[in-house]
């Protein structure tokens, strides 16, 4: 059974700012300079580059990450694993994992951090990606959640809620993955 954990993503500024580049629409992560964002696909190692095209063959492919304290939980995501992207008190998507991988240099390309903050060292795509809007007591109603829990942090959630959860969400994932009208949106 794919894992599925809980990843914060649009609960400050910088992060929507973030979710604007690299999860709103798909980044054609093979282009050597990019408006938005200028990734140097030939500087990856070659197996990511390699599991990457793979997965991505129109080489485009919406992106989340890690910090480096997370190195350890982000080492056992694999292809499959699911992420509830979350934030203002809701699922706000889902994603399928295509490739994880650790590449700090990729994942300052992608989103520019402030050099003061946390840097990102762990970078995911996402192979099918499911727009939502699942509010939290939804998620609180199911056997094994506890209503009040705001869902702070990283955090990979047992094989049972996984199965109740992925169960949950099938008919969201059921219907098609979202499309993308447009490559890289300009920086909010």
């Amino acid at each position: 059974m794919a894992q599925v954990f809980i990843q914060p993503s649009y609960g400050t500024p910088e992060a929507r700012r973030h979710w604007a580049d690299t999860l709103a629409h798909a980044v054609p992560f093979r282009e050597a300079a990019l408006e938005c964002a200028a990734l140097d696909f030939a500087a990856l190692d070659p197996e990511d580059r390699a599991r990457l095209d793979a997965l991505h063959p129109d080489g485009r492919a919406r992106f989340w990450g890690a910090t480096a304290k997370h190195d350890k939980r982000m080492d056992g995501v694999t292809t499959g694993d699911v992420a509830l992207l979350t934030g203002r008190k809701h699922v706000l998507a889902i994603g399928e994992v295509g490739h994880s991988f650790r590449d700090p240099a990729f994942a300052r390309r992608l989103w520019r951090p402030d050099p003061a903050k946390c840097l990102w060292s762990n970078v995911y795509s996402f192979r099918r990606y499911w727009p939502v809007h699942i509010p939290y007591e939804e998620i609180w109603a199911l056997p094994g959640f506890s209503a009040g829990d705001n869902f702070m942090g990283l955090r990979f959630i047992s094989p049972e809620k996984a199965a109740v959860v992925l169960a949950h969400t099938a008919a969201d994932r059921r219907s098609a993955p979202a499309k993308d009208d447009e490559i890289c949106p300009a920086v909010v």
